[in-house]
């Protein structure tokens, strides 16, 4: 792996952790621009690279990790095109909350879509 991409991988996890510190104390708008980073991160530079979005993908098995995960017992039971369909779904979600400045619920939208794009353990 490159250099700049593990510093492009580093950057990543240290903004899902400051996004996850952030929701806790409820600054959702600091949260939503955390996730944001990390979304147009992604898509710019390392969507392409399997490697780096395998680690991406265990990084977000680790955050929402839990015994009693109902997203994790529906995510086992439907397809993955369904699956896609439902995470395309709660993004859109998430911009049309964005643009009527209800950042809670936006950054509730994103949570839960990638609660449904981590790798199940």
């Amino acid at each position: 792996m490159e250099s700049n991409q593990k510093t492009i991988l580093s950057r990543i996890i240290s903004l899902m952790k400051s996004s996850e510190i952030k929701y806790k104390e409820n600054n959702f708008r600091g949260s939503l621009e955390d996730k944001l980073k990390i979304k147009s991160l992604i898509n710019e530079k390392l969507i392409s690279n399997k490697e780096i979005m395998d680690k991406y993908m265990d990084e977000l098995s680790k955050l929402y990790s839990s015994k009693f995960d109902l997203i994790k017992d529906h995510r086992m039971k439907i397809s993955d095109k369904k699956r896609m369909q439902i995470i395309n779904l709660l993004e859109k979600k998430s911009q049309e909350k964005l643009l009527n400045c209800d950042y809670e619920g936006a950054v509730k939208a994103l949570r839960r879509s990638e609660k449904y794009q981590y790798k199940i353990r």
